[in-house]
């Protein structure tokens, strides 16, 4: 059914391989800001180039 439409047996790998990879950067991301976000006041004010 899916053939004759033109979509490719590959195409359900596919899609799941770009929401494992783009899932995984994002929970990455998140973790480290998370973090970054819990030890931020540990810096002194000096140390800190963001502000």
């Amino acid at each position: 059914m899916l053939a004759s439409m033109g979509v490719s047996e590959q195409t359900p790998y596919v899609i799941i391989s770009y929401v494992v990879t783009l899932g995984g950067i994002a929970v990455f991301a998140w973790r480290m800001l998370a973090r970054a976000r819990k030890i931020a006041p540990q810096v002194s004010e000096e140390d800190r180039p963001w502000t």
